[in-house]
């Protein structure tokens, strides 16, 4: 099974920091903020992993490097421009088969067991099961949520059905999702996901532990903070 760890955006509300710096490697616990990532999914067993960028791209690779000292093999899908989620999605597939694999948002910190979510990325069947997303309670800075959690496990593209959540940004995916979606071109995640939910295709739970969406500099100090406590003493 493969994770593919989405790292392709600007980080225009990290300005300056990300002038320079693309925003996965910004320092989160003495590390880069991508490599708790990695790390998470290889000791859930995750040893190939994708990372598409754009912004400053080659210092991630240079960073990175082939991931073996994470013990995972590290591959890159190249963006001359950033093609949003399911555009960047459609052109990593080469890279990341025929089989359903995870996708987690580079920009998050969070303690999500993702060992605990191969049975459920092992159950996507291509036709009626395609996603299955993982949602949490709606931050401060987005309070409408994203998609409704209906009690069936089932997700509502409409947030005022069922429990009104946020989507994490972690996702498990079939490759057949994104089917129609050209590769190199920009394509929106939210809107082929609403159209799968229409027909039923989507699951989801809600995720209770920690996540942080490390979008402003002050999130960032947060989860500086939080990582920190992760360190060996």
């Amino acid at each position: 099974m493969k994770a593919m760890i989405l790292a392709a955006g600007r980080g225009q509300r990290m300005r300056p920091l990300t002038d320079h710096t693309p925003k996965p490697l910004l320092p989160v616990g003495g590390q880069p903020l991508i490599a708790w990532h990695i790390q998470h999914l290889a000791a859930a067993g995750f040893s190939d992993i994708v990372i598409n960028h754009a912004w400053l791209g080659d210092k991630i690779e240079a960073t990175l490097g082939d991931g073996s000292r994470y013990g995972v093999r590290l591959a890159y899908s190249r963006e001359k421009s950033a093609l949003e989620t399911a555009g960047g999605i459609a052109t990593a597939l080469p890279l990341l088969g025929d089989s359903p694999f995870v996708v987690v948002n580079g920009d998050v910190l969070t303690d999500v067991d993702f060992s605990a979510l191969r049975p459920t990325l092992a159950a996507l069947d291509g036709t009626r099961h395609l996603a299955h997303l993982l949602l949490v309670a709606n931050p401060p800075h987005h309070p409408d949520g994203d998609f409704g959690l209906l009690a069936d496990g089932h997700l509502s593209g409409n947030a005022a059905d069922g429990i009104g959540l946020t989507f994490s940004g972690i996702g498990l995916y079939h490759p057949a999702l994104f089917a129609a979606i050209p590769p190199h071109q920009p394509a929106k995640l939210a809107p082929l996901l609403r159209e799968a939910m229409a027909r039923g295709q989507v699951s989801g739970a809600r995720h209770h532990g920690l996540w942080l969406d490390v979008g402003t500099p002050e999130r960032l100090a947060e989860a500086d903070a939080i990582a920190k406590g992760w360190l060996p003493a």
